[in-house]
This record gives structure tokens, sequence and C-alpha cells, in this order.
């Protein structure tokens, strides 16, 4: 894909990306795709998906009880739980606010690791990293941020999002639907959104504004970006993910180039051949 040359002029010094199509194949892949980035956020959406499977494996449910009194697995799944952003401080009842946190990830990784008799690194590994063939994905610490990987594994995550093996689609399209309507919240770098819609780890873009994909993406992009100044999308319309992770934090410069690489991306993927 030619749009993926435009990461060549990022002011970052490593970068690479690529897009995979609905039916798993790739389109296009650009820089140095098994270079291992700190992913930051976009750890989130591999340890949400390792909680589905513990779902689906009758481990957990998702209206337990889980994290601060009143919430549930769901709850913080959705950053609904009430916790603070980096602490284990309640801010609010849960389901009251979109609170994203960090602290509500690692609660969820407590409670899986209790209910499975397994620590929650080892779990998303067994459970989503080794059957996916993700070899150069690991979790060393927080579910929330210190995972990382290559473009090249993610490649394999974003074709399992768009047509799932692992889980019943049923289970995928619920995480990737809003998760408590309505509520609002503030979406780190970009500020209040109201709604700031969210699926069960998996941010839902709708129709935020500023928002890190692109103007053309449609309401119904699921992913993530994280402060490592990585991001992966999935459009579903556009029957479509991208990934772009790179070795410089978010900043402005992301806020500017991310938008223009994604709407390039559709285009071509539009545009006839």
């Amino acid at each position: 894909m030619e749009s993926l040359a435009m990461i060549e002029n990022w002011p970052v010094e490593t970068v690479a990306a690529a897009v995979v199509r609905a039916d798993g194949s790739l389109a296009g892949a650009h820089g140095p795709t098994a270079h291992r980035f700190p992913l930051a956020s976009v750890t989130k959406p591999l340890a949400a998906y390792a909680a589905l499977v513990a779902y689906e494996e009758g481990a957990i449910e998702f209206d337990e009880p889980a994290g601060p009194e009143g919430a549930t697995v769901r709850h913080l799944l959705a950053h609904t739980s009430g916790l603070a952003f980096d602490e284990p401080r309640v801010m609010a009842a849960p389901g009251e606010r979109r609170i994203y946190s960090n602290a509500g990830f690692e609660a969820l990784g407590d409670h899986i690791a209790k209910a499975t008799d397994i620590p929650f690194a080892d779990y998303l590994h067994q459970a989503v990293l080794e059957p996916l063939g993700m070899t150069a994905t690991a979790l060393d610490g927080s579910p929330a941020k210190d995972g990382v990987s290559t473009v090249d594994d993610l490649v394999r995550f974003a074709a399992e999002l768009q047509s799932p093996r692992l889980l019943d689609p049923r289970t995928v399209a619920e995480a990737t639907s809003v998760a408590y309507p309505g509520l609002k919240g503030v979406l780190p770098g970009y500020g209040l959104q109201n709604p700031n819609d969210w699926g069960l780890g998996f941010e839902i873009r709708s129709a935020k504004s500023p928002h890190w994909t692109g103007s053309s993406s449609s309401p119904r992009t699921f992913g993530h970006f994280g402060q490592t100044g990585t991001f992966l999308w999935v459009d579903p319309d556009a029957g479509a993910a991208c990934i772009a992770l790179t070795d410089r934090a978010f900043g402005p410069w992301a806020v500017e180039v991310w938008p223009a690489l994604t709407d390039a991306v559709l285009a071509e993927l539009r545009s006839p051949h």
C-alpha cells in the first residue's frame, strides 16, 4: 500500500505499520515489522481479549463482583468501575462516569489470576498469544500498559479481531459495541468527550472529535492507542485494520500525522485497483 510510505516522514526514529483485511490477508506493510516496541496502552486490547477467553471458558462472568465495591468485571473492562487513572482510589460509583483507568485493568488482571489460579501474564500467553502464534509478544508487568510486541504479531491479532477463531464472534461483537452508553469522560490526550464511548477493553470511535483515527473512519471503528506512540484500529465498515508502532512518546506530532495516515489508508482501500 502506497499510503503506508507516509510513515517515512513521521518525526520518529523507528516506525513500522501494516494494514490487514477482514479476511486476514495483509494489504500492505512498511518498516521493520519484526522490531519489538513497547505497546503502552495497546496492551489493553490484548488483556481484554484474554478476559473474553476467561469468560467463554467459564472462569469469570462479566457481571460478577470485581474491583472496588459494587463494581463488576464488565465495569473494569469498560472503564466505568469508578477507579482513578493510575491508583486504586475510588472517584465515582460504578457505572456513573467513564474514568479511563490503568488501575482498573490491573484489578482485572488480579481478578482473572485468582479465578484461573494462573498469573495473568501466563494466562494471556496461554489464552491469546500462543494460539495466535504471537511469539514476539510478552507482558512483563501491568496488564494496562506493559506489553511488548511487533507489527507482525499485531497483524495476527488484528486478523483475529476481524474474523475470530479463539472466541465466538458474538462475544467479540459485544466487546466492540458500546458498553454503558451515554457516559461522558476524558479521552487521554484528546480531552472531554460527551459521550466517551467504550466497549469491553476497546475504545469506540463513535462521533468523538478530536480523535486519533481519521475523519473518514466509521463510527463503528474500535481499537486503542498508547502513550509510546502506538495504535491499532479496526474499521468494520472498511473491512480492514491498521497498526502503527513507533519509539516516540505520544504528543502533538501523533495528533497531526495519525489521522492523515488513517484517511490515506481508507482512501486507498476504497479506490479501485
